[in-house]
């Protein structure tokens, strides 16, 4: 099945669990064109929302196809933390299973009329992060470049790391309580081993969730930072623009 250009939601599956995706296009999308670069954009911990789609029309903004995934399935979402972090967790402690699960997401972009399978980006915030890591962990089939916003860094307990092809930007808050400055350090070590072309830009005084308008919880490093975020989304802007 081809899925055709348009904007909106579409179907796509995991074997049977029937997952919800939205795809963004380019305003001067046409047949005529030569395929365009397809960026995934991974949700964070309550599942696909606005948020995410809202960053698939950022990128049909900037020339791409904006295709945010599911990871969840058709209509899970978290209304509060405690349902979002339900419906991580399982994921989080399965990194094996979630590995299937993003690589549907790219099974489907392949199905993407339009769209260049072989110049595959990747991004993600917080739990969405991580798992846009993990689709260059996994050498995701296409995938050239994974752009992870406020991530978590924790690795999968992988037997062997083989060389990451993908290059790597990591966007972080230095004083981001989820991933202190260790964290990032392991992180880069394990890029390193893994003889990945990585970046970090850390940024200071920045928490986690900082792209995020609705994160105001200073006290436990959940803030949003209008100018950090924008500088953020201009870096992956450059990086896409070299790399895709």
């Amino acid at each position: 099945m081809t899925i055709a250009m348009t904007t909106g939601y579409f179907s796509y599956h995991d074997g049977d669990n029937e997952l919800e995706g939205y795809l963004a296009t380019p305003r001067d999308m046409s047949a005529q064109q030569p395929p365009r670069p397809i960026v995934l954009v991974v949700h964070a911990w309550g599942g696909q929302d606005e948020f995410a789609r809202a960053k698939a029309h950022l990128l049909a903004d900037l020339g791409y196809l904006g295709f945010a995934i599911d990871v969840y399935g058709k209509g899970k979402r978290g209304k509060s933390p405690e349902e979002s972090y339900e419906l991580m967790n399982p994921w989080m402690e399965n990194r094996a299973a979630l590995g299937t699960r993003l690589l549907a997401a790219v099974t489907a972009a392949g199905t993407i009329e339009g769209g260049d399978a072989t110049r595959l980006g990747a991004i993600g915030f917080c739990f969405g992060g991580l798992c846009a890591l993990d689709l260059a962990r996994n050498n995701a089939p296409g995938l050239r470049a994974v752009a992870a916003f406020h991530a978590l860094f924790t690795p999968p307990a992988l037997e062997t790391q083989l060389p990451i092809k993908s290059k790597i930007l990591a966007l972080h808050g230095y004083d981001d309580p989820m991933c202190k400055p260790d964290a990032m350090i392991a992180f880069a070590d394990e890029m390193s081993r893994a003889h990945a072309d990585w970046q970090v830009h850390a940024y200071g005084a920045t928490g986690h969730a900082f792209t995020n308008p609705e994160a105001h919880d200073h006290a436990s490093g959940f803030f949003y930072r209008e100018v950090i975020a924008e500088r953020a989304l201009a870096s992956m802007s450059r990086f896409f623009a070299e790399v895709l």
